[in-house]
C-alpha cells in the first residue's frame, strides 16, 4: 500500500463534542432543496464550502467557487474550523440498520501518497468504474479554490488476516469518542482521534504490500491526482508538500460492518421508445415475464425469478403504463463473444449487462437513432418511482426525463476485488457502499 501517515486536521469544534448540525451527505448525492435544508439547519454546515454549485455533476461560474474558498478562510479565522496542532489519524465508526440489521462498519482515517491509478509495487490505487468528465471539472475547480481535500476517499483494502482491522477497533475500546455527529438517514458518526505512536506504525505494518481499491470517491481522487499534475507542472515541488497526500478512510475487506446496496437505472430521452417494441428486442437476449407484482416488491419478484448468484436477474418498470417485468438471460455469459478477454466477473455484473444489452444493444440503436440515452442513478426502488413519476432527486430525474426502470442487485464484493485487480473497470455507478461517509468530520490543507 503506497505509505500510510497521520496528517494534520481541520475540524469543527476542534474535533470534540456532537457535529450532527455542521456535517453532511458527499456531495453527488445532494440536490438544491436538500443543500438548503442544511444550511437552513445551520448557516456553517459544510455544504456552504463542498457544494458551491448544483448540481455538482457539472463545472459552475466562477464566482461559486470563490465564494466557498472565502467561506473557509473566514471559518478558520474566526475559529468554527481548527487546524489540530500534532498530526494524527482517527478511527472511524458508523452505526448503522440496513436491511433489517444493525451493523457499525469501522475504518481508520489516514493520507496516502497521491499517485496514478494502477497496479504497483508495495501496493498501487486502484479504480473499480468509470467516472464522468463534469463532476471532475467541479471538484477540480473547487480544489483549486479552496487549496482543500473537503471530503475523505471511501478505500477498501483486503486485510485477509483482519489485522488493520482488529486494530481499529481495539483502538476505539476503553474510551468514548471525541466527536459525534448523527445524519439524517439516522446514521451515528463516531471519531476517536489516535495520536499514539506505537497504534500508528502497528496499522501501517498491517497495511504494508495492501493494495487500496477506491470503493466512493472516483472523481476526488482523480482530482487530487490532477491537482497535484497541475502544481507540478508550474513549480518544483517538495517532497513533503500536502498535496503529494490525499485523505482517505480505509476500511478492511474483513470488517463485518461492509454493507453494499444497489444502484438502479433509470433511462430516458429515447425519441422513438415504444413499451411492446421495447420488450420485444429485450427477447433477444432475456426472457422476459411479466409480473403482476407492485412495482415496490420489485426486488421480491426478482429473487423469486433465480437464484441469487444467478447473472442478470433484472426487474424492469414501464412509468408510462405502470407495467412490470423480470428479465432472466438466456445464456449465463452472453457478452463473452463480445468482451472475451474481460474478466466473467465483469461480464455477468447487472450493471455491464444493462449497459451493453439493454442500453448499447436496445434503446440506443433502435429507440434514439443511435444517440445515448439519459440515465439517473438511485439507490432504492422508492427512489426509482420518485424519478418514473417526474421529480428530481439526487440521483437526477425530472420533470418528463423517465421512461424506464431497470432494477439490479447489488454489485458483489468478490467481483469488486477481482474486477480492480485485473486493472479493469465497471460501468459509472456500479456500487453502493452504505452507508456514504459523512462530509465535515475532518479536511486537509493542501497549502504549503
Amino acid at each position: 500500500m503506497p505509505k500510510v501517515d497521520p496528517f494534520h486536521a481541520i475540524q469543527y469544534n476542534g474535533g470534540t463534542g456532537d457535529v450532527s448540525t455542521k456535517v453532511a451527505p458527499p456531495y453527488d448525492v445532494l440536490d438544491s432543496a436538500s443543500k438548503s435544508a442544511l444550511l437552513d439547519r445551520d448557516a456553517d454546515n459544510i455544504v456552504a464550502i463542498d457544494l458551491p454549485h448544483v448540481p455538482a455533476k457539472e463545472l459552475g461560474p466562477p464566482e461559486t467557487y470563490e465564494r466557498a474558498a472565502k467561506t473557509l478562510d473566514d471559518h478558520l479565522q474566526n475559529g468554527v474550523l481548527g487546524v489540530s496542532a500534532q498530526p494524527a489519524m482517527f478511527a472511524y465508526r458508523q452505526t448503522f440498520d440496513f436491511e433489517g440489521i444493525t451493523h457499525q462498519r469501522c475504518g481508520m482515517v489516514a493520507t496516502l501518497e497521491t499517485q496514478p491509478f494502477g497496479p504497483r509495487e508495495g501496493g498501487g490505487v486502484l479504480p473499480h468504474e468509470e467516472t464522468f468528465s463534469g463532476p471532475k471539472e467541479d471538484r477540480f475547480a473547487l480544489m483549486k479554490e479552496t487549496r482543500a481535500q473537503l471530503s475523505p476517499i471511501f478505500g477498501l483494502h483486503a486485510d485477509e488476516k483482519g489485522e488493520a482491522t482488529n486494530i481499529v477497533r481495539s483502538s476505539m475500546e476503553g474510551r468514548d469518542p471525541d466527536q459525534t455527529a448523527r445524519t439524517d438517514d439516522g446514521v451515528l458518526h463516531e471519531v476517536w482521534t489516535i495520536t499514539d505512536e506505537t497504534i500508528i506504525n502497528e496499522y501501517r505494518r498491517a497495511l504494508d504490500g495492501e493494495d487500496v481499491f477506491i470503493a466512493d470517491g472516483h472523481h476526488r481522487y482523480t482530482t487530487a491526482v490532477n491537482y497535484l499534475r497541475h502544481l507540478t507542472q508550474m513549480r518544483e515541488l517538495p517532497d513533503d508538500h500536502p498535496a503529494r497526500r490525499t485523505m482517505f478512510v480505509l476500511i478492511g475487506m474483513s470488517d463485518p460492518g461492509l454493507a453494499i446496496g444497489p444502484t438502479h437505472r433509470v433511462l430516458g430521452g429515447m425519441a422513438s421508445y415504444d413499451l411492446d417494441g421495447f420488450v420485444a428486442k429485450l427477447g433477444d437476449t432475456f426472457n422476459v415475464a411479466e409480473t403482476q407484482e407492485p412495482a415496490e416488491q420489485s426486488e421480491h419478484a426478482m429473487t423469486a425469478a433465480g437464484e441469487p448468484t444467478s447473472p442478470g436477474v433484472l426487474g424492469l418498470i414501464d412509468f408510462a403504463s405502470g407495467r412490470r417485468f423480470v428479465l432472466t438471460l438466456k445464456t449465463p455469459d452472453p457478452l463473452e463473444p463480445q468482451f472475451p478477454k474481460m474478466p466473467i466477473e465483469w461480464r455477468q455484473l447487472d450493471v455491464t449487462l444493462v449497459q451493453h444489452l439493454i442500453v448499447k444493444g436496445v434503446a440506443e440503436p433502435a429507440f434514439n437513432g443511435g444517440e445515448p440515452v439519459k440515465w439517473a442513478f438511485p439507490h432504492t426502488v422508492k427512489e426509482v418511482l420518485e424519478i418514473g413519476s417526474g421529480a428530481e432527486t439526487g440521483a437526477g430525474g425530472g420533470a418528463g426525463f423517465a421512461q424506464i426502470g431497470v432494477i439490479v442487485r447489488p454489485t458483489p464484493l468478490e467481483a469488486v476485488r477481482a474486477i480492480s485487480r485485473a486493472n479493469e473497470l465497471m460501468p459509472q455507478k456500479s456500487t453502493f457502499f452504505y452507508p456514504k461517509l459523512a462530509t465535515g468530520l475532518f479536511f486537509k490543507s493542501l497549502d504549503v
